[in-house]
């Protein structure tokens, strides 16, 4: 045997064995880092779909109403707000004045623009109907007993708003439920950790209506709302769920977005609801729930017997009702006549209901949830009345008299109640308007800068039928008052008299919000609107304000 050989046979070997070796180890740290890297990924999953699990399972338990309740997936409610605002036209609701100011954070914890995402839900519900007419202010025009204030002192018209709206984010409940899961791993040199963290939290705002007569609280004009935000996974997506007459409603939110998206859309479905119930309108079906759903049934039967227990207010509302489905056509006073007994009757009978002169609770149902456009083929409009007959004897001469005025040509008597016709600088100026027979009455406003608005049929008084026995006062009760401008600049009053109700039958421009400036360029432009919609059968009469 030769050693030299031997020796250098290993010499040759030695440096392969040790690239082996380095090869080896270099094999066993990539496969740990993999099987390590596969663990992890393993437990991320797993701590992930584990906290979802358990935080979905807590929420749903935090939930109110039956298991199997309806889901609708959302983005908004602006269809809702179209639904309300066709809604809102289609019950002639109109000239709903309200005044509101910031509504607060209560919890400081959400940065978000209540106020301003009311009113942009508003101006979407009034884009048709223009049934609603929000004041908005801030915290530098004090308290709303210093706005009224304010308003008792604004010039041509002292408007007061009947109603205001408070409210606040009344609640913020961070992390009601929350779930969390650590995994660690440590091989040789190589540490490996993950964390997966699932949370719920609870956002809510609370809305309130007041009556500005005494600051009082509407009954039942009201919302209060809740949504639940469901932060999932590594946080970069989420969820939130409102429930409203038991449906869920869920919409997909993005971290940066969640709270003040959530807000939004709490402050839409506020809006539908505030202003239905203050209307009386079938709010509920603008956000897809049944006129079977016990909490709906419960709201119209509260309507109809708050209404029920003062007959004046519902006799007054099926009165206003009635007309704008075209089957009455006398006064709206809350007094039964023999009209709208016999409208009350018909409409009935159209319902399937019995025909008889009952203002039942299934009356008042089966109207607000009526297809009145489908049920209008069917019911012949009653013609345009004429003078009310008088119950009392009345003298020959006297009957002959008022058969007279029945078919004599519509006349306007316009002029101030104590027959002045100048006035200084601030001086209030009174009204008196009385037509030769029973008619409905528009009068509007030109002030010193040529501007035109329309300050009756009103916020205040929106029937615009006026009774030839009785006449009209403006402002009389209502709560608005006129005076001369400062500068003591010559004005102009003009009211039309005419034989059925046509306030809605005029342009949408020049069918806005009452004491709002009007797009018409002068009285006479608005006369020949009058003129069209009424095909010449009319009265009119101005009045000139002159300065002292």
């Amino acid at each position: 045997m030769d050693l030299g050989r031997r020796t250098a046979a290993t010499a040759v070997r030695r440096p392969l064995r040790q690239r082996k070796t380095r090869m080896n180890a270099s094999l066993i740290r990539r496969a740990t880092q993999s099987l390590v890297a596969l663990i992890a990924t393993s437990l991320v999953g797993c701590a992930s779909l584990d906290t979802d699990k358990v935080v979905a399972e807590k929420v749903e338990k935090a939930k109110i109403g039956p298991q199997a309740a309806p889901y609708k997936a959302i983005t908004n409610f602006s269809s809702g707000l179209r639904c309300m605002d066709n809604m809102l036209l289609d019950f002639g609701v109109r000239d709903i004045a309200v005044i509101v100011k910031d509504l607060t954070d209560q919890t400081k914890k959400i940065n978000a623009g209540t106020k301003d995402m009311l009113i942009s839900a508003v101006s979407d519900t009034t884009r048709r109907s223009r049934a609603i007419r929000l004041v908005a202010y801030g915290q530098d025009s004090g308290n709303t007993i210093g706005f009224l204030s304010q308003a008792l002192r604004r010039e041509h018209y002292a408007v007061i708003p009947p109603f205001a709206l408070r409210g606040s984010i009344s609640q913020f409940d961070d992390t009601v439920v929350r779930r969390n899961l650590d995994a660690g791993l440590s091989i040789d040199r190589l540490n490996l950790g993950a964390a997966a963290t699932s949370q719920a939290s609870i956002l809510g705002i609370d809305l309130t209506m007041l009556s500005t007569a005494d600051l009082s609280v509407m009954p039942g004009v009201g919302s209060r709302n809740q949504v639940i935000l469901f932060k999932q996974g590594k946080g970069f997506d989420g969820e939130a769920q409102i429930r409203k007459f038991g449906i869920n409603f869920s919409l997909s939110t993005a971290t940066q977005e969640g709270q003040s998206q959530a807000v939004r859309t709490l402050v839409e479905l506020a809006s539908i609801e505030l202003f239905g119930r203050l209307a009386k309108v079938p709010y509920w079906s603008c956000v897809g729930a049944s006129n079977d759903d016990e909490a709906v049934v419960g709201e119209m039967r509260d309507w109809y017997e708050g209404m029920a227990a003062n007959p004046n207010e519902i006799i007054a509302y099926f009165q206003l009702q009635m007309r704008i489905r075209r089957v009455y056509d006398g006064p709206v006073d809350g007094v039964v006549n023999p009209q709208i007994k016999e409208a009350v009757a018909r409409y009935r009978e159209a319902l399937g209901l019995s025909h008889e002169p009952k203002l039942t609770f299934d009356f008042f149902k089966g109207y607000l949830t009526a297809k009145h456009e489908e049920l209008a083929s069917r019911i012949v409009p009653v013609p345009a009345a004429a003078a009310e007959p008088s119950s009392a004897p009345v003298a020959a001469a006297g009957a002959a008299s008022a058969a007279a005025a029945a078919t004599a040509p519509l006349a306007l008597q316009l002029g101030t109640l104590d027959n002045v016709r100048s006035f200084a600088a601030g001086d209030a100026v009174r009204l008196s308007v009385k037509p030769n027979r029973d008619a409905y009455v528009y009068c509007y406003h030109q002030d010193e800068n040529q501007k035109i608005s329309r300050f009756f049929p009103n916020r205040f008084r929106r029937d615009a039928r006026v009774q030839a026995s009785q006449g009209l006062q403006l402002p009389g009760a209502m709560r608005f008052e006129i005076r001369m401008n400062e500068r003591a600049a010559p004005e102009t009053v003009a009211c039309f008299a005419t034989e059925s109700d046509v306030l809605t039958s005029l342009p949408a421009a020049l069918n806005s919000g009452d004491f709002e400036p009007l797009p018409a360029k002068s009285l006479e432009q608005l006369r020949d609107v009058f003129v069209s919609v009424t095909k010449g059968v009319l009265a009119q009469e101005y009045f000139h304000v002159q300065a002292k």
